[in-house]
């Protein structure tokens, strides 16, 4: 039977920005079990990216009445599945600080392009406009991100923490986050119960 193993960019120098990671079952740090996580930055210096299947219990519309970006839930003129955007735990760094990942259909000063598909906002001008129904098509709220300092994550893949893959943009927007996990893996042609057979066989 072959082992179920990473090769993608651990230490061989190429970013991973716009790729998944997809936590193994064995992953120690029990904040990121069966996470997946979107990278949005990853050079030697480090990487940063966020968790996109962990949804938090606030609404979207809460949360801009939260930050008074608006006063009520019916001030929200935006299509009715912009006013169904999850909210979701983007990492333990920074928890209430706020970013919105979207589809590549806007742009704003502080907006960085992920890949041609995904940009990241995190600056106030977006809520405004999706509030406004001016906002990209497709996004997604994240409170706080998870970090790693230089050589921290090419040490955790080569460890076998990470199953790293290219980015999907409907696995990130459409698909309901508790499917997520297994869709990712099933991204890489893998069955989450074998997954979880070979580490229990490690």
């Amino acid at each position: 039977m072959t082992e179920t193993r990473n090769t993608a960019a651990a230490g061989n120098g190429t970013s991973l920005e716009g790729s998944f990671l997809i936590a193994m079952p064995g992953m120690s740090d029990k904040r990121f079990a069966k996470s997946v996580v979107y990278i949005c930055a990853h050079s030697p210096n480090g990487a940063m990216g966020f968790v996109i299947n962990k949804p938090q219990t606030m609404s979207f519309p809460t949360l801009l009445m939260q930050l008074e970006v608006i006063a009520r839930p019916e001030d929200i003129l935006m299509p009715e599945h912009g006013k169904n955007i999850v909210v979701t735990n983007g990492g333990p760094v920074e928890s209430g600080r706020g970013f919105v990942l979207h589809s590549g259909d806007y742009k704003s000063v502080g907006t960085v392009v992920v890949d041609s598909n995904i940009s990241l906002t995190p600056t106030m001008d977006i809520l405004k406009a999706l509030s406004k129904g001016t906002g990209p098509h497709s996004a997604m709220m994240v409170l706080g991100y998870a970090g790693w300092s230089a050589g921290q994550l090419e040490s955790e893949i080569a460890a076998n923490g990470w199953l790293t893959c290219p980015g999907d943009f409907d696995i990130v927007f459409s698909t309901r986050a508790e499917q997520k996990y297994s869709s990712a893996l099933a991204k890489m042609g893998i069955d989450p119960a074998f997954l979880a057979a070979e580490a229990g066989h490690a």
